[in-house]
């Protein structure tokens, strides 16, 4: 048997279309919003070694916290049988924060264990201080269920007791079945495709296949890697405060390029942090992995084999490997966003005129419960916003950027589901920076409550504007208002309280950076000059 780049390309759609149909699955299937609308999810396929073998376009946070969680899935068992399916979402074991949950399925050819099939999926609440388990917390207990690798089923037999024991922590419980049955019944597709590609194309050609894309991946990674300048690159953004207090949290990276390698190291950036904005070293991985891959001008295979030539190293006890118990909860939507926007700063150096502005940086996430006819009901949202503007053209508006790839929620299901109207829904004109490509417009969203409500926000980027690049200027600094009776009052960037009913809650994100310097208007003639 050879590989060649025909049965490579066949082989690489093979198995990415085992995770995409996956994700369909637990699109179709799940019940909350946040998964069927928003597709916030990922699903993959892994190798006996827990290598990654193929993930979906879905979460790019999720591309080195997923291998990791299926890494420490599989150490934790002696034995795994066929049916087995493990479940676990602990930031110190691969995830990322307690409502993203993972699920680990084994696939057999005849009595061996070849491959793994995996899904992560956001759970709109886990339990925790407050409504949509993000909340403003010192330590992880008060952010919900902690789940070790647990087994899920045996066997092929659900384990009700612990399905019990993981919804009765959860705000809202029919809502949480749902959505973990649709993870299994994405599992039960994934392991099905994979004993038929098994039985199709034999299980040495398969393998063979397998370890040809990671291999392949490297390459093209180290490819990228050796076409950026030997050297050291320094950047420095930062965080606006930690939940509990606001104040400079710096993030800073050197970039060091050899050759066909890279290595990472992010010493000198913050301690760890007394909130919630502590990430796990995983999440350090995933963003600078994404950073590195957005420079291939080809479409990389997705794998085990693009991590390889990036060595990735975080400093102990900071905000970016952080000691248990620490609170973790938007480290993984906010940090992970300046963790992009600081590689990226420093990418730029190496590469001037290739790397564009910074983004919107935040994924002003949005959370909020109550009761409502004696049913509880939680709502949970990431808003979009501008991305930089660039050497190609101008920023996209009003789009999730970077480190997440979901989708905006529509206002026809929100108001369906939850017992608020949404006034207002558009762009926020003006919010780019100038420059000679600008950067894209962010989001302002308007919100009517018709119940009392529990509210929280984490977001970011409402002190500290995107920064612009080449002459171009920053974008315009989002931000969070609630309007009672006609007083109007500014919530910063974070915040945790009780609304009335008819209180109005204004979101508005930032717009992207803008890249080159802009064009200058004559009094005269009213042309451009530059």
């Amino acid at each position: 048997m050879s590989v060649d780049a025909i049965s490579l390309e066949v082989f690489r759609s093979l198995f990415s279309s085992i995770a995409d149909e996956m994700g369909e699955t637990l699109r179709r299937a799940s019940f909350s919003p946040n998964i069927k609308e928003r597709l916030d999810f990922s699903c993959a396929v892994f190798d006996d070694q827990a290598r990654m073998v193929a993930q979906a376009a879905h979460i790019p946070v999720h591309l080195g916290s997923m291998p990791a969680s299926v890494e420490t899935a599989v150490r934790a068992f002696e034995e795994i049988h066929e049916g087995d399916v493990i479940v676990l979402n602990d930031p110190w074991g691969g995830g990322t924060h307690l409502p993203d949950i993972t699920m680990v399925s084994p696939v057999f050819a005849g009595s061996r264990l070849e491959y793994f099939v995996a899904s992560r999926a956001h759970h709109a609440d886990v339990g925790g201080m407050t409504p949509g388990s993000l909340p403003l917390s010192t330590e992880i207990y008060q952010e919900g269920i902690i789940i070790p690798p647990v087994k899920l089923m045996y066997g092929g037999w659900l384990s009700e007791g612990l399905l019990a024991l993981i919804t009765a922590n959860s705000r809202n419980p029919e809502e949480r079945i749902g959505d973990l049955e649709a993870q299994l019944a994405a599992h039960r597709v994934g392991m099905d495709r994979m004993r038929d590609l098994l039985v199709r194309q034999g299980l040495e050609r398969v393998r063979e296949h397998a370890d040809a894309l990671m291999a392949y991946s490297q390459r093209m990674t180290e490819a990228v890697i050796d076409s950026i300048p030997d050297g050291d690159y320094r950047f420095e953004d930062a965080l606006e405060g930690d939940g509990q207090r606001e104040y400079r949290i710096p993030i800073c990276v050197t970039l060091r390029v050899q050759g066909r390698r890279m290595s990472v190291d992010f010493e000198g950036s913050a301690p760890q942090v007394r909130g919630n904005l502590n990430a796990v070293s995983a999440i350090a991985r995933s963003a600078t992995w994404y950073c590195i891959r957005l420079l291939a001008g080809e479409d990389v295979p997705v794998n085990h084999g693009c991590f390889q030539p990036v060595a990735v190293t975080t400093p102990a006890h900071s905000l970016l490997e952080p000691d248990f118990p620490a609170g973790v909860a938007v480290g993984n939507t906010e940090t992970t966003q300046r963790v992009a926007d600081t590689v990226l700063g420093a990418l730029a150096q190496a590469l001037p005129g290739r790397i564009p502005a910074a983004s919107c940086g935040t994924m002003s996430n949005v959370l909020c419960g109550g009761l409502l006819e004696g049913r509880q009901f939680v709502y949970y949202e990431t808003i979009g916003g501008g991305h930089g503007g660039g050497p190609a053209g101008p920023g996209i508006s009003g789009r999730h950027v970077h480190m997440t790839n979901t989708l905006n929620t529509p206002v026809e299901s929100l108001e369906q589901e939850f017992p608020f109207r949404v006034l207002e829904y558009g762009l926020r004109e003006g919010s780019g920076g100038a420059g000679r490509h600008p950067g894209g417009e962010g989001i302002s969203r308007r919100y009517q409550f018709l119940c009392p409500t529990t509210l929280t926000i984490n977001s970011e980027r409402r002190i500290y504007p995107p920064w612009g690049l080449a002459g171009g200027e920053a974008g315009a600094c989002g931000s969070n208002r609630l309007l009672r009776d006609g007083q109007e009052r500014d919530l910063g960037g974070k915040y945790v309280g009780e609304l009335q009913a008819g209180d109005v809650v204004i979101v508005e994100t930032p717009g992207g950076g803008g890249w080159g310097a802009p064009e200058l208007q004559t009094a005269e003639t009213g042309t451009g000059a530059k």
